[in-house]
């Protein structure tokens, strides 16, 4: 079985390493790269060779927004790769930013201080489903 791929979209260095260490260290997951900025993300995701699984996105960026990375992910499924999943893990996952954001197509919403296991699982989850290489 091959391992699940991912992107990460987190402005914080120390969040970033830390979220890549644990990912990696508890799931048969790759992270491919990663971005602190919406720009920087969408160059790397609209391009045609960057295939990942899962796209895992905080909603406070360096640059842009997380909401900016979600609204531009409509055409990114459409023209790139419609089989990513698209994740958001943030402190600030109220309930309007949750509206919000699986209004602009995520899939889940993940509170970072409290469901860090949640993501975890639903990781574990999306390993099962995976097809064969890309």
């Amino acid at each position: 079985m091959r391992p699940l791929t991912a992107y990460l979209v987190e402005d914080s260095p120390l969040i970033q390493a830390e979220l890549i260490a644990t990912l990696e260290e508890l799931l048969p997951l790759q992270v491919l790269g990663a971005a602190d900025n919406e720009a920087a993300a969408l160059l790397w995701l609209g391009q045609a060779g960057h295939a990942v699984d899962v796209v895992i996105v905080d909603i406070f960026l360096k640059g842009g927004s997380g909401l900016g990375v979600l609204r531009a992910a409509q055409h990114l499924r459409a023209q790139v790769d419609p089989r990513r999943h698209w994740v958001v893990l943030s402190n600030y996952a109220t309930p309007d930013i949750r509206r919000s954001c699986l209004e602009l197509g995520a899939d889940r919403i993940f509170d970072k201080s409290r469901e860090i296991e949640d993501l975890i699982q639903y990781c574990e989850g999306l390993v099962q489903t995976l097809p064969g290489p890309h």
